[in-house]
């Protein structure tokens, strides 16, 4: 039912639609959802979005409410952002029967929340997702919270923070760092990020697990040639270039299954291939690396960052970095130390990021750790 939806979604769409009707931000469907936790209505949606060349693109995600009688005032929004489930069209949470249950955070629906979870560029829709491009990712997570005012159900305010984890960690950054200039009709009260790829290249190499390494590598290496035409020559040879590709397009992330034998060989392969390889280093990939990566000069607070120390995909020393430079820019930072997996990052920081987020909402002051990071 739900691949249905998109396709005749997409059907609809492909007719002459008039130019006001694709401003960024403007809703395009919204198609309530059955199956939901007690107390969440949900919607899957498609708007309107647009990339670095200004154009217009289709994309999806969920918009998620309280099942409660529509109050007088706007409700407040959190962009939850999504880390990586994959490169391929078929690897959009919004097309996950898992979706709600995986999902970090819809818990802040239940504490009054509208959560927008967009599903960026290219997932659940037929064009390469831009992996890890932080102002195309930025600019679909910006247009949902646009979208979501448009649901009279939601009763979605213009005011929102912006949560995420791993991949969204990365987008909640760049969100935090476009959205005065992109959606000035928006206002951004708070940012969270747990176990955010900050430095990309650092995080490509410096990870301790080298399968996830190998995989994230060729999500990275599959979305960026395909995108902008990157020779991967200076990578890996044609043959293990093909094997990039092909794990790219047939693979999701899933936690509930394990991964086939082929996929198994193929990541392997990569390990090997690119085991001395480093992407900064290797042109034009390092700088284009360099110009996805968050600049802490250029985010602003209050933020928070939640961080493991046993994290063996996000390198913590790297995500440690990061956030002594910010703390040198004086941005009040709130720092959560963790101890648990990659995985975990939002689910185990969920109760204190959405009570610290409530706080930004409430107007009090934010909390700095700067001093013991």
């Amino acid at each position: 039912m739900r691949r249905l939806w998109v396709l005749l979604l997409l059907l609809a769409a492909s007719f002459a639609v008039p130019a006001a009707a694709q401003q960024a931000g403007s809703l395009i469907a919204a198609e309530p959802v059955v199956d939901t936790p007690p107390g969440v209505q949900a919607w899957r949606v498609q708007y309107w979005t647009s990339n670095q060349k200004g154009e217009r693109l289709r994309v999806t995600g969920i918009v998620a409410a309280p099942r409660e009688a529509v109050p007088p005032r706007p409700r407040r929004v959190i962009a939850w952002t999504h880390g990586a489930w994959g490169v391929a069209e078929k690897c959009a949470p919004s097309l996950s029967p898992n979706f709600f249950a995986v999902t970090a955070g819809i818990d802040a629906v239940r504490q009054g929340y509208v959560v927008v979870a967009p599903d960026y560029i290219g997932l659940a829709s037929p064009t390469m997702h831009p992996f890890l491009v932080g102002p195309d990712t930025a600019n679909s997570v910006l247009d949902a919270v646009r979208a979501a005012r448009a649901i009279p159900g939601a009763a979605a305010g213009n005011s929102f923070a912006v949560w995420g984890e791993s991949q969204g960690a990365h987008a909640a950054l760049w969100t935090a760092i476009t959205a005065r200039s992109y959606a000035p009709d928006l206002n951004l009260v708070a940012t969270a990020a747990a176990a955010p790829p900050t430095d990309l290249a650092a995080n490509l190499r410096d990870g301790s697990d080298k399968n996830a390494r190998a995989l994230l590598l060729s999500f990275t290496l599959h979305s960026w040639s395909t995108l902008y035409g990157y020779s991967m020559d200076g990578v890996a040879n044609r043959t293990n270039q093909g094997i990039i590709h092909r794990l790219a397009e047939n693979n999701c992330i899933s936690l509930e299954k394990k991964p086939k034998l082929g996929t198994i060989l193929g990541v392997l392969t990569i390990v090997r291939a690119t085991k001395n390889k480093d992407i900064a280093k290797i042109e034009p990939w390092g700088s284009f690396a360099r110009a996805n990566s968050v600049d802490a000069a250029r985010v602003p607070g209050p933020l928070l960052i939640a961080q493991s120390s046993k994290d063996t995909i996000i390198a913590p020393a790297v995500t440690r970095k990061f956030a002594k430079s910010v703390c040198r820019r004086g941005t009040a930072l709130r720092w959560i130390d963790m101890t648990g997996g990659h995985v975990d990052a939002a689910r185990d920081s969920a109760q204190e990021t959405i009570g610290w987020i409530g706080e930004r909402f409430d107007g009090q002051p934010p909390p700095n750790d700067c001093r013991r990071i």
